[in-house]
């Protein structure tokens, strides 16, 4: 198959990239770089320079590789930056998305976005949340995948295409950048191996479902293959606690650790965890990675000097 991956010199699409090639399949990757490596990905994908905001750009690389389909991952990922910068987060999630749809349109590829569970849902959603709770999103992010979420159905319902939308919770593994805004795992991680405190925003209690690098492509691989419309939960149903999270650190790393307490950020929920139910029946998928053993990859891969060929 050949196929586009927006975003795929980041930390999940350089996975995602890697297990389409090692499955035999052509892949362009189409990434700004304004997070992404080139250094993440295997030399056999081709990297196309262009911001999915750029509609031209975007459109004469999916042109030239001329996919079946294009899973889109490009987007603006900090929650905190989304509510100081709506404007700019919408140009991103929304209007990077509606330039992803139209260039998939003139080639005729099917669409997997990348949506969120996690930031999705809202305060007063059920935990777990299943696909069918009405979305009530606390921040400006979760308003534009919430949106862009939207243009997908409008795409299948107008010109009869067949695009899906996989919901992911708190994705974690190697080549998540410990030293970024997001990605509490790797910072705890490398915060804890390299002798320091991480700071807990608020008091600790807040959940989140974290799901393995790994398992999440491997949703991917299932929605690739299944070959027709549907929004799923990608996560393990399972809340676990920062300080629960802080915990199993603690304890595959033999250390103690001993957080700094800083005050709430706003936009952040104070629980969240995915029904995985609709995943396991159409898709065939359930995370089978556990979280001890997913933050031992994590600490290996911080401690390995934090490559970005890393595997997972």
């Amino acid at each position: 198959m050949r196929l586009v991956v927006t975003g795929g010199a980041g930390f999940i699409g350089s996975h995602l990239s890697d297990a389409f090639l090692a499955r035999g399949d052509d892949v362009t990757v189409v990434d700004d770089l304004s997070s992404g490596r080139p250094g993440r990905l295997d030399g056999r994908a081709e990297l196309r320079v262009a911001s999915v905001t750029d509609a031209a750009a975007l459109a004469a690389a999916v042109e030239a590789a001329r996919p079946e389909l294009i899973c889109h991952l490009a987007a603006q990922i900090d929650v905190r930056a989304s509510v100081a910068r709506p404007a700019a987060d919408a140009n991103a999630n929304v209007i990077g998305t509606i330039n992803v749809l139209e260039a998939a349109r003139r080639v005729e590829a099917r669409v997997i976005f990348c949506s969120t569970g996690g930031a999705l849902y809202g305060r007063d959603a059920p935990i777990p949340s299943m696909e069918d709770v009405l979305p009530l999103p606390e921040s400006a992010y979760g308003v534009a995948k919430y949106c862009a979420e939207q243009y997908v159905g409008l795409y299948n319902r107008l010109h009869q295409t067949s695009h899906s939308i996989l919901r992911l919770a708190n994705v974690y593994g190697p080549r998540q950048d410990p030293s970024g805004e997001a990605g509490v795992v790797p910072i705890f991680c490398g915060r804890v191996l390299g002798g320091g405190r991480p700071t807990i925003f608020g008091d600790g209690t807040q959940t989140r479902d974290y799901v393995y690098v790994a398992d999440t492509v491997a949703a991917f691989l299932a929605a690739a293959d299944l070959r027709r419309p549907g929004v799923w939960n990608v996560g393990t149903g399972t809340e676990v606690s920062v300080l629960e999270l802080a915990q199993v650190i603690a304890e595959v790393t033999g250390r103690a650790v001993e957080p700094v307490f800083a005050p709430p950020r706003p936009g952040e929920l104070q629980r969240s965890a995915l029904a995985v139910d609709s995943a396991q029946r159409d898709l065939g998928w359930k995370a089978t990675t556990g979280l001890a053993d997913g933050v031992r990859a994590v600490c290996r891969w911080i401690g390995a000097g934090v490559p970005d060929r890393a595997g997972c």
